[in-house]
This record gives structure tokens, C-alpha cells and sequence, in this order.
């Protein structure tokens, strides 16, 4: 029998995050997207406490002599995130914690290096990670990068530019956090994929500079910086993984196996901002006296009925394939499949979610007195980091297909 229900331990700790959702980030949700480069600290600080004491952020766990068994690490961390994206998804994204950067390494690195860079996230004081990808010349393209890390000696020296970094001012200025960033970089160009890795640069690496963070359209809490990298010296041991560069490609499915761990992340956060417009809605309807009438023939129904029981299908869709592709994680099992398709469709159904909500509430929904107007800027963004939908469609029709990057691109 296929159970779709959620152990008691996932359901009382979502049930938690959604009381602090309400109370703790709605209320400041507004302000802090109309002050896009400032920080909210005193919910940072709290969160990094609570998390740290009860384990119930994502990607966490509470600090205790038996930590909570890791079968179920990666289903509670989708969970978590889209109750905490339902608050506000720019001050999810703001909050300390491993995040992109972690689940990276959990990806990639060794048994040592997830000790070593992980651990600091069990100290007192509020810590960030991100993860440098894109370039100015390169978006979609992973296998483009221009980024290089040479070796010398016991060190690599890379040399490059980073865009559209989350948390990487967080994560790369000491003066924020001992936090790190996880840079994709090519050690032979000759190679192509083969020879892109991943490496762990410590916030105030001599070498690297936060240049600027950026304006954006949505998740304003959140900074999104440029990192620039100028012989930029790390340790030998800072790369993910091995360094060895195979005769073939399959090495860079290792570095590409980071997007199997994180893309269900980015789709979880995106059934967060689609449920917010979707809940707010329902709520208008019913305070308006507009039923939504379930078991009745489809040709009897509204406009408006039909239009909201097809946002609900969705969006469930969405969250079953989310939870699918986690689930498969938690067992070992090879999820890039299930990882891009609970992208794409939570990508495309959380703009088409938001941009409805804003429509069947006509001027009113595009007003800035609510809060949907925020939730339509906030959704774009799922539909583009972490592969763009166009990329995750073309993945998935490989991996259907059995069609090689070369024969499907």
C-alpha cells in the first residue's frame, strides 16, 4: 500500500514551523522586502537559536548525545522549507544555516569534510554557506564555466567571477559569519565537464571579494552578491571530492549530483509561496460568500471554482513529486530524474499559482495592501535558480528518452 502520510515526527515539526511562519515572519515580511539590504537580525539570531536548540530548522539537527535517525533528513528539510517559505520565502532564504552550500557538501564531499566544514553550524553564533555557480558568461551552461582552480603545491589558486549568489555576502564576508562558499571551478579545459569540481573557500579567503549584491524583482530579504575570486589560495584539501580528472565525463556527474540534493529544496520553498496565494485566496473567497463546490459534475462549475480546483491539483502534484524525489535521497536511491522533474513542475506551477491569485482578485490582488502582489515577485525565482525550467525539461526528456546530452541539448 502506498502511504502519503507523514510520520509524526515530520508532522509535529511542520505543524511548529507553520505557527512560527505566521507569528514570526508575516508580520515583518513586508518591511523587510521594501528594505531589501538590511538584515533581520533580531529573527536571524532567533531562528539560529531555535534552531540550534530544537532542531526543527531545515537541513539541522538538534545538538543531543542520540540525534534523530537521518532516514527521513531530507523529506523533513522539504517540509520545513515550504512551511517557512509559506512565511515569507526571502527570509527563509535569509536565515543562517547550512543551506545551499551544506547540501553540497553532503552531495560531494568526503565523510572528513562533511565533519570538518559542517560542524561549524553547531556553534553559538549564527552562520551562513552558498554556493557559487553562475557566470557572467555563463548561466545554464554548468559545463561553461570559465572559473579556474590551478594547483600549486599543497594549494589551488583560483581565478574568476561569481553571479547571482545566494547568501553570498552572508556566507563570504567574515565580518557576517565563519561561514563558506562552495565555488564551481574547471582544473583542465581541455577536459570540458570532466574537469569542472567543486571547492570550499572560507569567508575572508585573501583573494576573494564580495563586489556587490543585487536589486531584485522578488526574495529581496535575501542578498544575492558577486564574488569576485583574483589568485584566490585555498588549502589542497578544500576540494570536494576527488581531484583526479577522469577520461570521460562521469566526474562532473559527481559535482552535478549537488542539484539531485537541492533542487527538491528549491521546489519545496516554491510550494511554500504557491500555498500562501492559494490559502489567501480560499479565505477571500469564503469571506465574499464565493463557495468552491467539490463532487459536483465539472461543466456545473464556475470559472472561478474550476480555476481554483486546478491550482489545488497542482500544487498537490507538485508536492508529491517533491517529496518523492527526498524521499528516494533518504534511501540512497538515484533521484537526478525525480529531482528535476519536482523542480520543473513546482517552477511552473508556482508562477502560474501566484499570477491566477492575483487575477481572480482583480485590482485588489494587484494592490500592494496585500500580499500576493509580493508572492507573484517572489515565485519567479523557482522557476529559474537551480536550472532554469528549460533545462530541467530538457533533463528529464533525457533521462525518459535514455538520450545523451550530445544527442538531446
Amino acid at each position: 500500500m502506498i502511504d502519503y502520510e507523514l510520520s509524526p515526527d515530520i508532522a509535529a515539526t511542520r505543524e511548529q514551523l507553520h505557527m512560527l511562519a505566521e507569528h514570526a515572519m508575516r508580520p515583518i515580511a513586508r518591511d523587510y522586502d521594501e528594505r531589501e539590504h538590511e538584515k533581520p537580525w533580531d529573527f536571524i539570531n532567533m531562528m539560529w537559536q531555535l534552531s540550534k536548540n530544537s532542531g526543527i530548522g531545515p537541513g539541522r539537527e538538534k545538538d543531543k548525545t542520540q540525534p534523530r535517525s537521518d532516514s527521513e533528513r531530507n523529506l523533513r528539510t522539504c517540509v520545513a522549507v515550504e512551511e517557512l517559505s509559506w512565511g515569507d520565502a526571502g527570509l527563509y532564504l535569509a536565515m543562517p544555516g547550512p543551506g545551499l552550500g551544506g547540501a553540497a557538501v553532503m552531495a560531494a564531499g568526503t565523510p572528513e569534510q562533511k565533519e570538518r566544514f559542517l560542524s561549524r553550524f553547531k556553534g553559538e553564533k549564527p552562520v551562513w554557506s552558498a554556493m557559487a555557480i553562475t557566470e557572467p558568461g555563463c548561466g545554464s551552461d554548468s559545463a561553461a564555466i570559465q572559473t579556474t582552480a590551478v594547483r600549486d603545491g599543497d594549494h589551488w589558486i583560483l581565478n574568476g567571477t561569481k553571479i547571482f549568489c545566494t547568501s553570498g555576502l552572508m556566507a563570504g564576508d567574515p565580518s557576517k559569519s565563519n561561514g563558506f562558499i562552495v565555488v564551481w571551478a574547471t582544473v583542465d579545459r581541455s577536459a570540458g565537464r570532466a574537469g569542472i569540481k567543486s571547492f570550499i573557500v572560507n569567508a575572508g579567503t585573501p583573494g576573494m571579494t564580495v563586489a556587490k549584491c543585487e536589486d531584485k524583482l522578488g526574495i529581496r530579504a535575501s542578498d544575492t552578491a558577486t564574488l569576485i575570486f583574483e589568485d584566490c589560495r585555498i588549502p589542497f584539501d578544500h576540494i570536494l571530492g576527488s581531484a583526479e580528472v577522469p577520461k570521460t565525463s562521469e566526474g562532473f556527474k559527481g559535482v552535478m549530483a549537488t542539484f539531485d540534493a537541492t533542487r527538491p529544496i528549491v521546489a519545496a520553498s516554491a510550494l511554500g509561496v504557491g500555498r500562501a496565494a492559494l490559502d489567501f485566496v480560499r479565505d477571500e473567497l469564503k469571506r465574499q460568500n464565493i463557495p468552491i463546490r467539490y463532487g459536483i459534475a465539472t461543466h456545473k462549475l464556475t470559472v472561478i471554482e474550476r480555476d481554483f480546483m486546478d491550482m489545488e491539483a497542482n500544487l498537490q502534484a507538485a508536492r508529491l513529486l517533491t517529496w518523492r524525489a527526498a524521499w528516494m535521497m533518504d534511501r540512497g536511491q538515484k533521484n537526478n530524474l525525480e529531482a528535476s522533474m519536482a523542480k520543473a513542475k513546482a517552477g511552473l506551477v508556482v508562477t502560474q499559482i501566484t499570477q491566477k491569485a492575483v487575477e481572480l482578485l482583480g485590482p485588489l490582488g494587484y494592490s500592494r495592501d496585500l500580499m500576493l502582489e509580493k508572492w507573484m515577485r517572489d515565485a519567479k525565482i523557482n522557476d529559474i535558480f537551480e536550472g532554469t525550467q528549460q533545462i530541467n525539461m530538457m533533463i528529464i526528456a533525457r533521462r525518459i528518452l535514455g538520450y545523451s546530452s550530445k544527442e538531446l541539448s
